[in-house]
């Protein structure tokens, strides 16, 4: 099928979509992207695309039609609308939002966990969850205040890692407390004000750090329940750092001690 008007109701309704106002699904721009999305299994609702010779949009679509999976072919102007980028890379997917419930994200023990406290730069989310998967964390959880993992400027960031990454969002902080709980976890934050060096902390253990807000750092009341407060030393005139350059300096730190 071919559209050949932005006003068709398929187009209005991916919109939607990628303005986060169709609950339930999430909208996957660029070939890379939805490469990587059906790569990780997702549920793929449509694809938009424009007619192409090139060979990896070709053998992308193919796998498509494998599946079933409805094809909209459109004009070039109609898909640049459409899209949340300046070039689309020719390919836009609808797809299902992926679901995890808690079991599914504690399935290993000896692990390392990372908790994102009201973090809402894109920007910052993407790379965390991009860092979090290189240093081989266990899996992501976020609390609410958070912007949307599988919003398109994030998903962009992460370049997949959303995808492949165990993810469980909307996380509450009295959840947070019985999930510490019951896999007993050592729940330690990253706190300017911290009494103990980030690469004195035994990251053997099951770990899960918690990282906050790019302005107020991590809720109070989850850092009174914290078994640690962790610092990076920095030169005195620094005040502090980005927190996903925070986050990958102990998360990398975790790993060379795991390697070991």
């Amino acid at each position: 099928m071919q559209i050949t008007s932005s006003s068709n109701e398929r187009i209005k309704h991916a919109r939607r979509v990628r303005e986060g106002r169709e609950s339930g699904l999430i909208f996957i721009e660029g070939l890379r992207l939805a490469e990587e999305a059906v790569n990780s299994g997702l549920i793929i609702e449509s694809c938009f695309s424009i007619p192409t010779e090139d060979q990896r949009t070709i053998t992308l679509l193919s796998k498509l039609n494998d599946r079933d999976i409805p094809i909209y072919l459109t004009l070039p102007s109609i898909l640049e609308s459409l899209g949340d980028t300046v070039q689309t890379q020719g390919v836009i997917f609808i797809a299902q939002r992926p679901q995890l419930a808690a079991a599914d994200l504690f399935q290993q023990r000896g692990s390392l966990y990372l908790a994102l406290d009201r973090v809402q730069d894109p920007g910052n989310m993407g790379t965390l969850l991009r860092t979090a998967e290189a240093a081989g964390t266990n899996g992501v959880m976020t609390l609410g205040g958070s912007v949307d993992v599988f919003s398109p400027k994030v998903l962009r960031s992460s370049m997949g890692s959303a995808f492949r990454l165990p993810v469980l969002t909307q996380v509450t902080s009295e959840s947070l407390m019985a999930l510490k709980a019951e896999h007993h976890l050592q729940l330690v934050a990253a706190a300017g004000e911290g009494d103990l060096d980030y690469t004195d902390y035994d990251w053997s253990q099951p770990t899960l750090l918690i990282l906050g807000n790019e302005g107020r750092g991590v809720n109070p009341d989850i850092m009174q329940q914290c078994d640690a407060l962790l610092r990076i030393p920095m030169a005195p005139q620094v005040e502090s750092l980005n927190v996903a350059t925070a986050g990958a300096v102990m998360l990398f730190e975790a790993a060379r001690q795991r390697r070991k």
